[in-house]
């Protein structure tokens, strides 16, 4: 199978260096300096902290050509208009893997209905050092997940089974939809706290900031016009205030937050937000 990645970002990276490494013809495509530190010098990533740098020698390209069996799209949500725009004449099932709350019916309307497929990314999480990928150490609950795709059974078939030779398991999510709306409603709120106080880490350090984080969560969640999916997230609507309060410090301040996009305060990160919270004020999709 021959594969395109869309986006030279930590999650992009990863992706492509998962693939590249379990023997499939990938490409990951990058512009400017990007493009020129990865075909200088590979894909580079560390885990967490630590000194030790694998390098990793996925091909990279500045454009698509019209030949790839599958596209991953890993890019910020105000990022997508660019995206199908450069795919249109490219050929292949495109599966885009990211935030993403206005639901399936634009990008299919940009790219045809019989090659768009909606997920969501599992592996990975980190941050950019420079040219260097920052990883995320995978936990328990990393390997456990499955990623959620809105295909059929038989339409995921052929590309779990690429996924999985990279260590990826993929599940098909009938709801996806609703499931990413669920997460954006979620991660709006969470991620613009963080962003305001300075970080996953200040924010935890002021306990009347994340009690207000939580009431923006409830309102968030309350307002989708379907029940959260997974259900699991009626329990932030549902459990006392001092036990959510104390569970969110608690995660604010691990790994998972500390090495993840809520320790991103660019204006970029900013923007995807903004994106997110003007999409999830249109949901569900016409």
């Amino acid at each position: 199978m021959k594969i395109l990645v869309f986006g030279a970002g930590v999650l992009g990276c990863l992706h492509a260096a998962r693939l590249h490494e379990a023997g499939h013809d990938v490409a990951l495509l990058a512009r400017g300096d990007r493009l020129a530190a990865l075909r200088r010098d590979g894909v580079r990533i560390a885990e967490g902290n630590a000194t030790a740098v694998r390098r990793v020698p996925v091909p990279v390209v500045g454009r698509p050509d019209d030949a790839y069996d599958l596209t991953l799209v890993l890019v910020r949500a105000h990022q997508v208009d660019a995206v199908t725009e450069s795919l249109r004449d490219v050929g292949g099932d495109v599966l885009f893997l990211l935030n993403w709350a206005a639901g399936a019916p634009p990008l299919r309307a940009a790219l045809g209905p019989e090659r768009v497929l909606l997920g969501f990314p599992v592996i990975g999480g980190g941050t950019l050092d420079g040219d260097l990928v920052r990883a995320r150490p995978a936990g328990l609950a990393e390997r456990l997940i499955r990623m959620p795709v809105g295909a059929s059974a038989a339409r995921l078939a052929p590309l779990a089974r690429a996924f999985r030779a990279a260590g990826i398991t993929a599940r098909a999510e009938p709801r996806i939809d609703a499931w990413l709306a669920t997460h954006a409603a979620f991660e709006v709120p969470l991620g613009q706290a963080a962003l305001a106080a300075g970080g996953p880490a200040a924010l935890a350090d002021d306990p009347d900031a994340v009690r207000v984080l939580l009431r923006r969560l409830r309102e968030s969640l309350a307002a989708l016009p379907t029940p959260p999916v997974p259900r699991a997230f009626d329990a932030v609507r549902t459990l006392p205030e001092g036990l959510l309060v104390a569970v969110l410090r608690r995660f604010l301040r691990s790994s998972a937050a500390v090495h993840s996009g809520l320790s991103d305060t660019s204006p970029s990160a900013a923007a995807e937000y903004e994106h997110l919270a003007a999409q999830l004020r249109g949901y569900p999709a016409a």
